[in-house]
């Protein structure tokens, strides 16, 4: 079966959607029967995001989904119209929930196209239950044409291995308004403690103290391992890598009540208000206090996301609609 994978995430980022595609990716290598062609348009710039949005998911993957059994397109983009059945990835719908979050073509894209792309597709695969709901409740998608897929956590993260120096927490995130970061750094000066923050520059004109950027994955593993905690408190997020990845190296993580993170974490982290900084800064707190309890939890807790288990439910659904 030959299935053309849309593989673009990986020009625009390293975050989740990235992470998400690589390990899919690699768990499929390689699989009896199955033939991968992989497409991707553009690089990291915004043309080249505008350029993907107007032509290429539309257009140009139409016409790459000839002869396939399935066109897979690994985010919410893709054609309303192929010559194979499409599946969709969907990360999360925050473009929906809080479009005021994001640059104004993105905001265009989902007031515009969006609906209309995930109606149209053959299947759609929810990284999450949240998501699954969100797809109900803003879109209206029949509930028989999602499947829940969650992701898997990359090898590099474990408990084994080098921790870096230092007493601190760590927050992973792109600099961008739904992270909360703002009051990340509030809860960290009240509970007293240093802040180290990993990720992209984004937009929205957020800065915090303590930002190193992006570091290679045996770096960031090296960071979950030496923090005393890891600070999740999104304000929305369809998933929550970090939140796996912290508990997969063996460090406690904090993150938001009531949302996708509080289902990933299935009770092995200390959930927290995301709006009130004396919450987070009590979840620090509490990290520390329950770090016996929680450290094997989470191990635990992240043993069970693997891609490997990701690329058999996505290969079932392919074989399903081809």
């Amino acid at each position: 079966m030959k299935v053309v994978v849309d593989t673009s995430p990986l020009v625009q980022t390293r975050a989740g959607t990235a992470r998400h595609v690589r390990g899919l990716l690699g768990a499929l290598h390689d699989r009896p029967g199955l033939e991968l062609e992989l497409v991707s348009f553009g690089g990291p710039g915004r043309m080249s995001s505008v350029l993907r949005d107007a032509l290429w998911y539309p257009l140009g993957l139409r016409r790459r989904s000839r002869g396939a059994g399935v066109l897979h397109c690994t985010t919410f983009r893709g054609p309303t119209h192929a010559r194979a059945p499409v599946v969709l990835t969907v990360h999360d719908l925050a473009i929906l929930r809080a479009p005021q979050a994001f640059p104004a073509w993105h905001r265009l894209y989902g007031k515009a196209g969006l609906r209309r792309v995930l109606r149209s597709a053959d299947a759609i695969v929810s990284v999450s239950d949240f998501t699954r709901r969100e797809l109900e409740d803003l879109v209206e998608v029949p509930p028989d044409r999602v499947s829940v897929i969650p992701n898997g956590v990359d090898a590099v993260f474990t408990r084994c291995g080098p921790a870096s120096d230092g007493d601190y927490v760590l927050a992973v995130a792109t600099l961008e308004p739904r992270k909360n970061l703002a009051r990340v750094v509030e809860a960290a000066a009240l509970a007293e403690v240093e802040l180290r923050v990993v990720g992209a520059r984004g937009w929205g004109g957020v800065e915090v103290p303590g930002w190193v950027g992006e570091v290679p994955d045996a770096e960031l593993a090296r960071l979950y391992r030496g923090a005393r905690c890891v600070l999740y408190p999104s304000l929305y997020e369809g998933f929550g890598l970090p939140v796996l990845e912290a508990m997969a190296c063996g460090t406690p993580a904090v993150t938001s009540r009531g949302t996708a993170m509080e289902e990933v974490a299935g009770g092995a982290a200390v959930l927290v208000d995301s709006l009130d900084v004396a919450s987070i800064a009590d979840g620090i707190r509490q990290a520390e206090r329950r770090r016996d309890e929680l450290v094997p939890l989470g191990v635990a807790r992240a043993g069970e996301f693997t891609w490997t288990r990701a690329a058999d439910a996505v290969e079932a659904l392919w074989r399903e609609l081809a």
